[in-house]
This record gives C-alpha cells, structure tokens and sequence, in this order.
C-alpha cells in the first residue's frame, strides 16, 4: 500500500528531498539519457507529492503554484514513478493524486502541464487536452496540456 504525503520544499526532510533528487535522477536523466539540470529553482515555490512503499519513494510530482511555471495557472511537473512499480497502475493513481492535491491546495483551476509526447493518451485519460504543437525539451518531444 502507497502512502502518500504532500509537503512545501521547506518541511522536506533531508532523507526525503534525497529520495526525490535521486528518483528524478533515475529516470529523467540516466533511464532517459537526458543529461540535464534538474535543479531548476522551482522546487523551492513548489509542493512536493511523494508516494512511499515502506521506506521507497515510488511515486512524486511536484505542484507548482501559479506563476512559477506557467503566468496564468499552477501546474504539475516531474511526474515519475520508479521501474520498480510501472504496470501497476501507480502512475495513473499518482496523478489522480496530484489533481486532487493541487484542488485542495490552490482551489478548482485549470492546470496547465508539460507532457511528454508519448504520454499524450494516458494524460488524455486524466482529462487533460492538448494545447500546443510538439516542441522539443531537453530533446524530448513534448506537448502542453490543459485540464479545464
């Protein structure tokens, strides 16, 4: 069973913001190959959704207020559930998560998203629409998203 706990940069514990850096690290850039900064000075204004089986983040997305990546809504970004749980419906479950996460913290908006391309039918499922062509990020193709 996951636990979930959702917290600002500043009530991380050090074990916690350890675990998160080093989950985003597996994926986003050695399974990935995408060498990149990850630190990108947004973690600090953002909420951070972390989902533990026994003492393992599985599953995190950070809740980024309006303003802090996009002017005109808050957003969900760095959604990523470890190797160790993919198919089992963890990642659907992890951003359920963080919709119902961000409604409670920042009230019933629109949610503005950075998706990777290949994610598109599954975000579509979520209720999300794309909003934009595909660009290029960290050479990924992505599309932005929107959940009215």
């Amino acid at each position: 069973m996951i636990n979930w706990f959702c917290k600002k940069f500043d009530e991380l514990s050090p074990y916690e913001l350890y675990a998160i850096l080093q989950l985003r690290n597996e994926v986003f850039v050695v399974e990935q190959n995408c060498p990149y900064q990850d630190a990108d000075n947004k973690d600090q204004s953002s909420w951070h959704l972390m989902g533990w089986l026994d003492d393992k983040l599985v599953a995190y997305t950070r809740l980024l207020p309006l303003g802090v990546a996009y002017p005109e809504m808050p957003s969900i970004g760095r959604v990523v559930t470890s190797p160790s749980v993919r198919r089992s419906g963890i990642g659907k479950k992890l951003m359920e998560k963080s919709i119902e996460e961000l409604y409670k913290l920042f009230g019933n908006t629109p949610i503005k998203i950075g998706a990777q391309l290949y994610l598109l039918k599954f975000y579509t499922s979520l209720g999300f629409q794309q909003t934009s062509d595909i660009y290029l990020e960290d050479n990924i193709e992505h599309v932005e998203m929107l959940k009215s």
